[in-house]
């Protein structure tokens, strides 16, 4: 049983760290990429010319993702609980 687990909870690992959100998007979505005054990189991600995802590259810290979750073209500042639709990718090798 120990072992049966413990393979599971491995190839959960190792399927969340191959997973990029780049590789959740639709094959014809559009990037399109500004650096800001301050130095971040604003990629935006559109479908039809819908958005549906924005890629931050903080000239300091770390990347981070903002997505449409409900299809509407409007980057979504909080989920339904108040709390900010913001993610991180945990794991790179």
């Amino acid at each position: 049983m120990r072992i049966a687990l413990a393979t599971a909870l491995t190839l959960l690992l190792a399927a969340c760290a191959t997973a990029t959100p780049e590789s959740t998007l639709p094959k014809d979505a559009v990037p399109v990429t500004r650096t800001e005054s301050n130095g971040d990189v604003i990629t935006e991600y559109r479908v039809a010319g819908s958005l549906t995802m924005v890629k931050v590259t903080p000239a300091r810290g770390v990347t981070y993702y903002i997505y449409d979750r409900n299809g509407d073209g409007i980057i979504d500042e909080r989920d339904s609980k108040g709390g900010p639709m913001t993610y991180y990718k945990l794991f790179s090798w």
